[in-house]
């Protein structure tokens, strides 16, 4: 098996180190902050890093460079030009956040159903009223982007009762969905869903999908939750839709700009649940990630195809 140096661009366990150690006996490997990386990126033949992580300065640093793992699914900040131009292989960490975010979306659901965002502000007050409630049982949820992550909600929320639809790229058999929908019929699911999830990547056609004119077309009872990225959403139009009532409610983990600015009118809109950009995390998130690397890595070495290679030019 071929000898590589391997250079993580995070903290790991002794356990992690062992199992990336184990799919490549013979190689190097290396753990290192952020800020330690520059030492030792000159040698470094493969890197797993995070794809919202400004990797260009250290990737021109990278002669030997030929494989990058992204720790995340997202590889927004991994598609530079530079990177485009090269032959270096690209993956990611897709479909191994699917538990902690289907969970976290069905809490930010029920949280809006049984009026916890409501209920808890109240009990800072030491208010005792009751709110109106709501079930979810036979409500219809919208699923935008129907990868890993939007499979784990579907099946969740299958089995809370609800009724599924979906829209993906390319008509599949889904055992969880009740409608498939194309791209170009989106309209027709916001039109029917009384809660619209967002699983998409950002790329180029995704980049403010999310406008006034989508979210007119949805259900002036309907919430809208987004655990995708926040660019994806037109942040302007979405407030303003929050404001005068165009939807009822949304929640949202992720923005245009992170940390949320503390003069965005969306922190204290009584519509709105925040929670900041942690839908994904695990306390075993990197055993997953780390997993799905050494896969690849013993692919990688044995010359075969990787799991979740990156199309450069389309983002994902």
């Amino acid at each position: 098996m071929p000898a590589f140096n391997i250079l993580v661009i995070n903290k790991l366990a002794e356990r992690h180190i062992a199992a990336i150690k184990s799919a490549a006996p013979d190689s190097t490997v290396l753990a290192a902050e952020p800020a330690d990386a520059g030492r030792h990126i000159g040698d470094a033949n493969i890197v797993a890093t995070w794809g919202t992580a400004d990797f260009r300065p250290l990737f021109t640093q990278a002669p030997e460079l030929r494989w990058v793992h992204a720790l995340s699914a997202g590889v927004e900040k991994l598609l530079f030009p530079e990177m485009l131009n090269s032959s270096v292989k690209l993956t990611n960490s897709r479909g191994i956040h699917g538990i902690p975010m289907s969970e976290h979306v069905l809490s930010l659901i029920l949280a809006f159903t049984r009026g916890l965002h409501v209920l808890f502000k109240q009990q800072q007050q030491q208010i005792w009223q009751r709110t109106p409630l709501e079930e979810v049982y036979e409500k219809t949820i919208g699923i935008v982007g129907l990868g890993s992550i939007g499979r784990e909600v579907a099946k969740r929320a299958k089995a809370l009762g609800m009724r599924v639809i979906a829209a993906k790229r390319e008509q599949t058999a889904e055992l969880f969905v009740d409608e498939l929908y194309l791209p170009d019929q989106l309209t027709d699911l916001l039109k029917t869903a009384d809660f619209i999830v967002v699983a998409l990547p950002l790329t180029a056609q995704t980049r403010h999908l999310f406008t006034t004119a989508l979210f007119r077309q949805m259900k002036p009872s309907a919430y809208f939750i987004n655990v995708s990225r926040g660019a994806v959403v037109n942040e302007a139009d979405l407030t303003a839709a929050l404001r005068e009532g165009t939807i009822k409610g949304a929640a949202l983990d992720v923005f245009e700009q992170e940390p949320l600015p503390q003069s965005s009118p969306l922190w204290t809109m009584p519509n709105v649940i925040i929670t900041p950009h942690i839908a994904a995390i695990s306390p075993y998130y990197l055993d997953r990630a780390i997993k799905l690397f050494c896969q690849n890595l013993t692919s990688f070495a044995a010359g075969e195809d990787m799991v979740n290679l990156i199309d450069k030019q389309k983002g994902y």
